[in-house]
């Protein structure tokens, strides 16, 4: 017989509460696999794909295109017994329906539950009239029994324990549209299917009254609204987190990279870096990491809980990246074990798998120092904001053209901007001073790498 599972929403990183149904890779009546990509989601990190756990066929699709669901709640009804017998029917005599015994003590259910051997209860609703037993009530005679109606399944309602007594029956989404509307579902009157409340009962509560004749021009109209979630919301309240909890100090320093420039031509032509995509990414991301063998402090972590400051002695290298989703983070593990042309292939990697809106949560997680590379936007500069769990991060400008003193006369050179925001309470001013110096003199002539 068929064997109906529910598939919750699974925590696919630490800590997620919820996330948003972006695309649905099947629909009822498909047949599905284990390890079958069933549905796209976006979570606070980045967008992730999840597989399917059994193998079966698709019944319901629980969840809408754009809901956010929280995590646990079920998204999807498989049956993983498509071909089974269908279960005997009850007699017409005494039809069976959600909740009410049925011949023989079994019970109908709620689907995608199964058969169960005991009566089924519900949570009474407040002011609803008691039930009388039905050993209670003497039959009216009738002339003829009339068929059974059919009856539609009773939808999956999840009731959480509500204070007051009374607990408002709704799906997981309407009870998520309102509470992002502040409505109380207590005061509403449900009318759906047993006193459901519906997703229109909610949007009715917070219509506006009709009025008589508006003084004004609406100006919605010219007005959008996007719902704060997914990406952008994670990423607002780690800004906030950091500004507010670490001191943040920013030095800039402006230098003639010029020597770096010509390096960066010379080695594009060479056999060992063809086909490599060599930008000046990777070149600040190389003196960033040679600089923090001497100055380990821009590559530590503040252990608040513990009243630590952790050095890591290693860097997993953030780099800042703009996506349609928004700002994504994600790492080069172990970035100061790589060569000059490893680096720049994992950088371009990261590049190409964020614009693709692949970054999954475990490349952002645990990084130990970022870059942000503004100068893609023609940018001089900027003052960022420190990635939280990290102590420094270093903003790259554009290069251009500009007039530049060499030898006591003014000639055109390659310039660029750098700003580096760091944690005072990790990072002194001569510490985060000296790492910045060293930087510059990397870009400003490579060949002080030797002396590292």
């Amino acid at each position: 017989m068929p064997q109906f599972k529910q598939f919750p929403l699974p925590d696919t990183a630490e800590g997620l509460t919820e996330a948003e149904i972006l695309t649905w890779h099947v629909k009822p009546g498909d047949s599905v696999k284990v390890n079958d990509i069933i549905v796209e989601i976006e979570t606070a990190k980045a967008a992730v794909e999840l597989p399917c756990p059994w193998d079966g066929v698709v019944t319901e699709l629980l969840v809408q295109v754009g809901q956010t669901v929280e995590v646990g709640v079920p998204i999807i009804t498989i049956d993983l017994d498509p071909s089974g017998a269908a279960a005997p029917a009850a007699p017409a005599a005494v039809p069976a329906t959600n909740g009410t015994p049925a011949e023989e003590g079994r019970v109908a259910n709620l689907v995608g539950y199964g058969p169960k051997t005991g009566a089924a209860k519900r949570r009474a609703r407040k002011d609803a009239p008691v039930p009388v037993p039905a050993a209670a009530v003497a039959p009216a005679p009738v002339a003829a029994p009339a068929p059974a109606p059919v009856r539609a399944p009773a939808p999956v309602v999840v009731e959480p324990v509500a204070l007051g007594g009374y607990v408002p029956l709704a799906k997981p989404p309407v009870r998520k549209l309102a509470k992002d509307l502040g409505v109380d579902l207590r005061v509403l009157s449900g009318s759906g299917p047993g006193g459901v409340i519906t997703r229109e009962d909610v949007e009715q509560a917070t219509a506006p009254a009709p009025a008589a004749a508006p003084s004004v021009v609406d100006s919605g109209a010219r007005e959008r609204r996007v719902p704060i979630k997914g990406v952008r919301k994670a990423t607002a309240q780690a800004m906030v987190d950091s500004a507010f909890t670490a001191p943040h100090v920013t030095e800039f320093l402006t230098i003639d990279v010029t020597p770096m420039m010509e390096l960066r031509a010379r080695l594009k032509n060479a056999p060992e870096f063809r086909g490599v995509k060599l930008t000046p990414l990777a070149f600040a991301a190389k003196a960033v990491l040679l600089a923090a063998r001497r100055t380990p402090d821009v590559n530590a972590t503040w252990d608040a809980a513990a009243q630590e400051i952790v050095y890591k002695d290693y860097v997993h290298l953030g780099i800042a990246a703009a996506t349609p989703r928004g700002l994504v983070v994600p790492k080069v593990r172990d970035a100061d074990r790589l060569s000059l042309r490893e680096l720049a292939e994992a950088l371009d990697g990261l590049a190409t798998v964020a614009r693709e809106g692949k970054t999954t949560p475990a490349d952002m997680a645990g990084g130990t120092f970022t870059i942000t590379n503004v100068g893609v936007f023609g940018v001089d500069t900027g003052t960022p904001i420190i990635n939280p769990g990290e102590v420094a991060i270093l903003a790259l400008g554009a290069i251009r053209d500009m007039p530049w003193v060499v030898d006591g006369a003014v000639v055109p050179r390659k310039v660029c901007q750098l700003a580096l925001s760091f944690d005072h309470r990790v990072v002194d001013g001569q510490q985060g001073s000296q790492f910045l110096a060293d930087v510059g003199a990397l870009l400003a002539d490579p060949g002080v790498a030797l002396t590292y």
